[in-house]
């Protein structure tokens, strides 16, 4: 794992925050050493995708990235973020290697199992430094077991632009590759709106506005989302449902079989899933682990919310909350502070990595179910 200790140093001694309204200030993030490097990644396809109903394949895939860097790094921390169609993590430059690698056999994974093909890249720090942006970072204390990195400085967003330019590519994995998905699922139901929609929100800063302009305008947003219940979390004080058969267990069993019998998959991952849909069911706690706490976990551990070069939720709101924010951001945007993209549907879905059940460190990542983040996206580009 070459100098764990010292290349992670930096991270490990960042503060965690659990009032989210601290990650909008600046003094808040730290940048990340010239030596390290930002993993990037996209589903391409992804809006063609959401029209075809496939947008679960798509979280999937997207999630698959950061589950196979938490594995191939033995589950040491390091920051990373889900954005729906892709995600993006920072390594100290020993770990580049093999974050390379990892990011290419998800790469022919998608491909193999789901005919989705993800653009993948690494790009040095010093590079996107060198372009005149930044990657800086904070940690967001979710829960007691969970902090996810939020950033901000312009770099995230523009590795990106250089990874769907066709720049810093990472090898094609040799065929018969397979990335290490353990502890990848989707085992949840779909949590309809309690209040009617479920928005999808990115707010991003309009070019060369102050960060400090930027968050005065973001606090305003957050005021009116304080007013919701649970700030907006689509699963807040209601736990996530269960059925079984899970709508994911097909896509489970795609990330779990390796090399083996996509069937053995599929029917391991099925009586998993029936073990734990009947521990919730009935209260029982087997071997020391108990499935309503895990249950109410999964909600406290959920990132409805993040910064990532901008504000991103995923929000259970009200008809007249829509109407405020949309008419709060279309301000914002006349203004010349912001950019901003919605999408409403009436559910929020989960993607999950448990790297194990007895723990409370597992991670969930909320997107509306019905084009989500993509499909806001969609509308922050035009």
């Amino acid at each position: 794992m070459g100098n764990a200790d010292t290349d992670l140093s930096f991270y490990d001694s960042l503060p965690r925050y659990s009032d989210f309204a601290d990650m909008s200030v600046a003094g808040n993030y730290s940048p990340l050493p010239d030596d390290w490097w930002i993993g990037t990644s996209d589903v391409i396809g992804s809006t063609e995708a959401v029209r075809n109903g496939n947008y679960k394949t798509v979280n999937m895939v997207g999630a698959a990235v950061i589950s196979a860097q938490i594995n191939t790094h033995s589950g040491v921390s390091f920051p990373y973020i889900f954005g729906g169609d892709g995600a993006s993590f920072a390594v100290p430059a020993s770990w580049k290697d093999r974050a390379s690698h990892a990011l290419a056999a998800v790469k022919l994974w998608a491909h193999e199992e789901f005919e989705m093909d993800l653009r993948v890249g690494m790009v040095p720090m010093s590079e996107i430094r060198s372009a005149g942006f930044n990657v800086k970072v904070a940690r967001f204390q979710a829960s007691e077991g969970v902090d996810y990195a939020m950033f901000f400085g312009g770099g995230l967003n523009w590795a990106e632009m250089q990874m769907k330019a066709g720049k810093h590519a990472v090898p094609e994995a040799p065929q018969g590759a397979t990335p290490d998905l353990t502890g990848l699922s989707c085992r949840w139901s779909h949590m309809p709106s309690k209040n009617g929609v479920i928005l999808s929100m990115i707010v991003m800063p309009q070019n060369d506005v102050p960060w400090t302009q930027f968050t005065e305008f973001v606090s305003r947003v957050l005021d009116r989302i304080s007013l919701l219940e649970a700030n907006g979390h689509p699963f807040g004080k209601e736990v996530p449902g269960v059925s079984w058969p899970p709508i994911g267990a097909t896509l489970e069993a795609h990330a779990q079989r390796g090399q083996g019998s996509f069937g053995r998959a599929r029917r391991k991952a099925l009586f998993q899933s029936f073990l734990a849909w009947a521990l919730i069911k009935t209260g029982l706690k087997v071997g020391g682990f108990d499935a309503r706490r895990y249950r109410r976990m999964v909600g406290e551990n959920a990132d409805f919310r993040k910064f990532e070069d901008g504000l991103k939720m995923t929000l259970d709101c009200d008809s007249a909350t829509e109407a405020d924010l949309r008419s709060l951001l279309e301000q914002g945007a006349k203004d010349g502070i912001i950019q901003f993209g919605l999408h409403t549907q009436s559910e929020a879905m989960l993607t999950c990595i448990v790297p194990s059940i007895m723990e409370d460190n597992h991670v969930h990542f909320v997107d509306g179910a019905s084009g989500g983040y993509t499909a806001a996206s969609q509308f922050l580009k035009t």
